[in-house]
């Protein structure tokens, strides 16, 4: 069932560090998620990101020929995941997708799907099969009304013809071809906040719908909790309810998701060579740092041939979102 805590009139928390029995510490990292920029053929409500058409940030020849480097390099990187904006837009996509999967790496696109029908880049779903990457779609519900509210009128209908693509060249039959969705709850309302609902009953619930009305397939369903950054924030700010929100996430922590957290094993890059813990870290402008306090690049990680010199993860009270309920990730629920 859905979670809507009843909270306290004080709306208080405690800093999410002091929740936490000892500092977040980095693993060794195996996955490079790569943010290509924030050019985008959509500018969604939701968007942490702040991504859409009018953006022109994006990656560097420079950059992107360093991070080819480190993913021929460095055999303990086992995933690339590729994200924006719309990566597909951005310099850099396709020769990082390539030399990636020379690497023998796992390729993950994290896909708003739509892209396929913008001039330019409708072969996508073919260049997608022949490089054997893992699609990661945004698809927020399998209802029509829900998405267009999120992504803008006729976004849903364009993602269902975008999905019915690529099941047409094997994805979500044939087991090299991977295709998962990703689901986010409606932006929160006074009084009504939710999580996720539980990730395996609402994977059954897409699986039946998408298959009954358009015989669409696909593999595994993420739920991601919304989390208060970029857009997000800035509408819980225009509505009032922000620090309301914050105190829903903080009363829902789970401590059992901490040790799945996606930020213990990966390395996030911005389009101009920062290194982050996460993605959301990343949109926030919160830099992870050496165990001297200097802030990283992905060129001086190259340099000292380390991907492994962080030592504490920086956190901050936005970091609830991933810890509530069930948890959330770049991979869905944690626990």
């Amino acid at each position: 069932m859905v979670q809507t805590p009843t909270l306290k009139p004080a709306l208080s928390w405690l800093p999410f560090a002091d929740v936490l029995p000892q500092p977040l510490h980095k693993q060794r990292i195996t996955v490079l998620q790569i943010n290509l920029g924030r050019r985008c053929n959509l500018a969604c409500t939701h968007c942490h990101v702040e991504a859409g058409p009018q953006r022109t940030e994006e990656l560097s020849p420079e950059v992107c020929e360093q991070l080819i480097a480190v993913i021929e390099q460095f055999p303990q990187i086992e995933t690339v995941d590729l994200t924006g904006g719309a990566p597909e837009m951005n310099y850099g996509f396709r020769p990082l997708v390539e030399a990636a999967r020379r690497a023998g790496k796992r390729v993950l696109v994290r896909s708003n799907l739509t892209i396929f029908f913008t001039p330019g880049f409708e072969d996508l779903p073919d260049y997608f099969a022949a490089q054997q990457v893992r699609v990661v779609a945004s698809l927020p519900c399998y209802l029509e009304k829900n998405v267009d509210q999120q992504r803008g009128a006729g976004v849903y209908q364009g993602a269902i013809a975008a999905l019915q693509l690529l099941n047409q060249r094997g994805y979500g039959r044939d087991p090299a071809l991977g295709l998962d969705l990703v689901y986010n709850p409606s932006l929160p309302k006074a009084g009504h906040f939710q999580l996720p609902p539980p990730q395996e009953n609402l994977a059954a619930d897409y699986h039946a719908y998408l298959r009954e009305h358009f015989a669409i397939e696909f593999n595994d369903l993420y739920t991601i909790t919304n989390i208060p950054i970029g857009r997000t924030q800035q509408y819980l700010e225009r509505q009032g309810i922000a620090a309301e929100y914050q105190a829903f996430l903080a009363a829902n922590h789970n401590g059992e998701t901490v040790n799945h957290l996606m930020c213990r094993n990966q390395l996030s890059v911005d389009y101009e060579g920062k290194i982050y813990d996460c993605d959301f870290n990343q949109m926030a402008g919160v830099e992870a740092v050496s165990p001297q306090g200097k802030p990283l690049t992905i060129g001086e990680l190259l340099a000292r041939k380390n991907l492994d010199l962080i030592r504490e993860i920086q956190t901050a009270d936005y970091c609830y979102g991933c810890t509530a309920g069930s948890g959330s990730s770049c991979g869905g629920a944690l626990v």
